[in-house]
């Protein structure tokens, strides 16, 4: 049944979230954290059993900065169930959307909630110096964004993080999009003014050495690849270190299927190794 519930939510994008299923054996959730006064700046915890200086994965939704949810199935249920009983703390973050909120406000929610957790890790059992962020689609240009221009994180009272996960972001150079044939969604987040889409391309933002990224692109029909290999070679350039991992995988099912066992997990893995996480 939840095979076909989340075929079903993934076939027809339902605006409405599939609801995450049960929570492994000894993993707790702390629901609706607060990181701001808005009601839409809350985060969900899930703890392992007995957390001791844990590393910390934020992640941050996607949903064409205009709907998502931290609840979704496809957000949580695979990441949690394989890297929480292993010692995890997973955080799943919403914040404001469109119309109320354009993308740089998204992305300062997002390094607010960030903040947040380092201020409260302690008390979870976490290390609030071992947190690594990763977005998908929209929620992967946030993230990419954040990582390009620091300050923008630094600025709503978060401190260095240890890296970034992409997991196939389309907005990686927005100018480049909005200047070609692209899908009305953009004119929706990004709108008119050449100056706005730089405020809020990753691509644009990069200004020097940047903490370490693996870029999650997809291979095939309507490839993301190009473009995240352009953002990690102007990254490399100044001095910065991305992988791109190309993956036969859907938009979709690069979020839903991270987490289940086989070589795309593991690849994952394997970047979170290198940033000194102990999977």
């Amino acid at each position: 049944m939840k095979k076909l519930l989340l075929s079903l939510c993934a076939t027809l994008l339902l605006l409405s979230p599939c609801v995450a299923a049960d929570l492994p054996k000894g993993v707790t959730l702390r629901p609706d954290v607060a990181y701001g006064a808005d009601p839409a700046q809350r985060m969900d915890v899930y703890l392992p059993p007995h957390p001791q200086r844990a590393p910390i994965l934020l992640m941050v939704h996607g949903g064409a900065w205009r709907v998502g949810d931290k609840n979704d199935a496809r957000v949580v249920d695979n990441k949690v169930a394989r890297w929480v009983p292993k010692g995890v703390i997973f955080v799943s973050v919403d914040y404001r959307m469109m119309p109320e909120a354009e993308p740089l406000t998204q992305a300062e929610d997002v390094a607010e909630a960030l903040a947040k957790v380092q201020a409260l890790a302690p008390g979870w059992g976490g290390d609030p110096a071992n947190i690594i962020l990763m977005g998908h689609s929209a929620g992967a240009h946030l993230v990419a964004l954040l990582t390009a221009a620091p300050a923008l994180a630094t600025g709503q009272g978060a401190k260095p993080w240890k890296g970034s996960v992409l997991l196939d972001s389309g907005a990686l150079d927005v100018p480049a999009i909005m200047n070609a044939r692209h899908w009305p969604l953009y004119d929706r987040a990004f709108g008119s003014d050449p100056a706005k889409w730089t405020a809020v391309s990753p691509m644009d933002r990069l200004a020097g050495p940047t903490l370490p990224m693996l870029a999650v692109c997809r291979n095939g029909a309507h490839e993301s690849c190009p473009a995240n290999r352009a953002f990690a070679a102007r990254a490399r350039q100044l001095g910065g270190r991305v992988e791109v991992l190309p993956m036969a995988l859907s938009h979709s099912q690069i979020n839903e299927r991270l987490g289940l066992p086989g070589g795309y997990t593991d690849r994952v893995e394997a970047f979170m190794r290198e940033l000194g996480w102990a999977l």
